[in-house]
């Protein structure tokens, strides 16, 4: 029988793709990879791009094209058989990637190319992807003596072993607690929307009345809209104690299996290692050499500078908040309070509530804003394909054509549902490159959580969640819009972690501006748009609590930096003895004690955010800075808009982020920008 996975796929055969398909595949491509590389360097006394690069990059791709839909796979439609075959592939692709890496006569190859005449002559691309190579060489442990490259690779492989089992303990957690009702009494205050959802969880789970989990879009609800106090306080309990000592499952028995403490302990241990091997004095230092970022000094200064900045206004937010509870009856704020009353706060002072907004933004009327917005900024047309291989029925297909060629596709992926794993994410299906048979075009796979479409009524998005939404079509558009064609600096590849957030962020924008609101708001009933009353009131409303959700996003920031950049071997201090200490520093609502925040922070744990989750705040700042471009100039003027793409979207890895940023904006980023934004304006003295 034929692999489908070792077959060349312009898009991938998802209804071929079976769990018994991965680990041969993978293991044969491993093979091929380790064979070409040695008959590459043997033919090869002076290597050149196409004698040593372009061969390589080619095998390298194919191994890509069988492991992106596998990766994608397992992270919305997981099963135990493809779970089991991940895991095992990843080992392979570890262990090759650590061995790639440390391979002498590879680096000194690429050293020799780097210093010959033909590196001159090579593309701007060509050359940065050579040097960005020679230093990942450097970080994979080249130099290292035999006995440290063993160490090296063995901490490599077990640190994604780790990686793994973080985020399947996180995905098992959640889904093993659930809590049912007979009638909707307890569940007083939810919307019609959650409880429509609530029935329907029911129903796939075979059981009578409505049941309400841990699924982002059923927890949050609760946390809103519940009269029930008790219920906040239970499924409060549930969701932050998840992958802990301390998760429970829906019987009420322990689900201490899935307890990521020790996983998080070895984890930063063996990252701390791992720098040290490397001369680096902590992970950290680690994490910035790939980054804009110039010192781990640079880093903690510009998140303390932001605190410095937000911490007054996120007093003022709180002490607001504490005084309209009280008001109400809640003279104890706690943790499981302060959403539902966020939201009462929020719709006395601006007579605007987040369900009332969602009857205006249908998921369909949004998508096709989006769209609309992008043809407007950057000239492209996105078009649904209606024939195409998927894994489920909720997926979507898009082409992307400008100036009537197509230049992209992509996946969109939007629902909650079992098997999936939380969250909202961008991950590349095919990259941009050159090939022997002309240009191979980006793939991006665009991935959500939103609450689903429930009988008749459509899917109705949060205001929050369309800015989710625009948020990952920002990543998209960075991946898809690239014109370079070397895959190792195409689209997002090759660009520092802590611009990568740029476009994205940036995307945001658009969800709060008065002309573009009327493109992706039509209610679903009517089609009427945002109706300029509740619009005023949304804007009016943009800045509400925006001095606490700061000082949240710093404190996660600090406590992943400061975990890194202070561990001590000899005396480590646990994750949640720095957590407490970070918010110690810098934050106005202290969780309760057994909040286990840390057991479920995917991000530097399982994702690529470990020391580098400031990029989300670094980035803000140049996506803040960038968009004031367009208020000055015209937030739909084209010729801003081709300036973005062409300056920053089009260039992908292939130049330092910093030259990018100022030959688009013309002088280096400031904070004021993102201060403004955000409603942090420090009056005068």
């Amino acid at each position: 029988m034929t692999n489908p996975l070792l077959v060349s796929h312009r898009l991938p055969p998802f209804s071929a793709i079976k769990p018994e398909h991965v680990t041969p595949a993978i293991s044969s491509l491993v093979a091929d990879g380790r064979a070409q590389l040695q008959q590459l360097l043997a033919a090869n006394p002076v290597p050149t791009w196409d004698t040593l690069i372009a061969p390589l990059e080619s095998q390298g791709d194919k191994l890509d094209q069988a492991w992106a839909p596998v990766s994608h796979l397992n992270a919305v439609a997981n099963s135990d058989e493809l779970r089991a075959a991940y895991t095992e592939s990843v080992a392979l692709l570890t262990e090759y990637s650590t061995e790639f890496s440390q391979n002498e006569a590879l680096y000194q190859a690429y050293q020799q190319l780097a210093d010959s005449a033909e590196f001159t002559r090579l593309s701007q691309a060509q050359q940065q992807s050579i040097n960005n190579a020679l230093r990942d060489f450097r970080l994979g442990g080249v130099a290292l003596n035999a006995t440290d490259k063993k160490r090296f690779g063995d901490i490599q492989k077990r640190l994604s072993e780790l990686s793994t089992q973080f985020s399947n303990n996180v995905l098992d957690a959640t889904q093993a607690w659930y809590k049912q009702f007979d009638d909707a009494t307890a569940l007083a205050g939810l919307p019609e929307s959650a409880l429509a959802q609530a029935a329907q969880a029911a129903t796939q789970k075979n059981l009578s009345g409505y049941v309400i989990t841990l699924d982002f879009p059923s927890y949050y609800a609760v946390m809103m809209y519940a009269e029930n106090r008790a219920l906040r306080e239970e499924i409060y309990t549930a969701y932050v104690t998840r992958a802990s000592a301390a998760g429970k499952k829906a019987d009420g028995s322990s689900a201490a299996e899935w307890d990521n403490s020790a996983l998080i302990a070895e984890t930063l241990a063996l990252r701390h290692e791992l720098a040290q091997l490397l001369g680096f004095a902590n992970y950290a230092e680690r994490s910035l050499a790939s980054k804009m970022a110039e010192s781990t000094e640079q880093v903690i200064q510009f998140l303390n500078e932001l605190a410095q900045k937000s911490k007054p206004f996120a007093e003022r937010d709180y002490q607001e908040l504490r005084d309209f509870a009280a008001a109400q009856g809640c003279a104890d704020l706690q943790a499981w309070d302060t959403t539902y009353y966020s939201e009462k706060l929020r719709v006395e002072k601006y007579a605007v509530s987040q369900e009332e907004l969602r009857a205006y933004f249908p998921a369909e009327k949004v998508i096709a804003g989006m769209f609309e917005v992008v043809r407007r900024l950057f000239g492209i047309e996105v078009k649904q394909i209606a024939e195409f291989d998927t894994y489920h029925p909720d997926v979507r297909f898009y082409h992307i054509e400008k100036n009537g060629e197509q230049v992209a596709s992509f996946y969109l992926d939007l629902f909650a549902r079992d098997k999936k794993r939380g969250g909202a994410w961008m991950a590349d299906c095919r990259v941009r490159r050159k090939t022997e048979s002309g240009v191979q075009l980006p793939v991006a796979f665009l991935t959500c959580n939103f609450t689903p479409p429930v009988g008749s009524k459509p899917s109705l998005l949060t205001h929050d969640e369309v800015t989710t939404l625009f948020h990952e079509f920002g990543h998209g558009l960075h991946h898809m819009l690239t014109q370079i064609d070397v895959a190792a600096v195409s689209g997002i590849n090759g660009v520092a972690w802590d611009a990568v957030e740029l476009p994205s962020q940036f995307m945001e924008n658009w969800c709060w501006e008065p002309e573009a609101i009327p493109l992706i708001s039509g209610h679903y009933e009517t089609g009427e748009p945002l109706p300029q009353p509740l619009l005023d009131k949304m804007l009016a409303a943009k800045n509400f609590q925006s001095g606490l959700q700061m000082i949240r996003q710093i404190e996660f920031s600090l406590f992943d930096f400061r975990l890194h950049a202070e561990y001590n071997p000899a005396t480590p201090q646990s994750a949640q003895t720095v957590l407490n200490q970070v918010r110690e520093q810098v934050a106005v609502i202290k969780p309760p004690v057994f909040n286990r925040f840390e057991n479920s922070f995917s991000h530097i744990f399982a994702g690529g955010y470990a020391a580098g989750y400031y990029s989300y705040k670094w980035a803000e700042v140049l996506s803040a800075d960038a968009y004031s471009r367009f208020e000055e100039e015209g937030i739909f003027n084209a010729q801003t808009g081709e300036s973005f793409l062409q300056e920053i979207l089009q260039q992908g890895g292939s130049k330092v982020p910093m030259d990018l940023f100022k030959n688009f904006r013309g002088r280096e980023p400031q904070i004021d920008a993102l201060l403004r934004h955000s409603g942090i304006v420090v009056e005068a003295a």
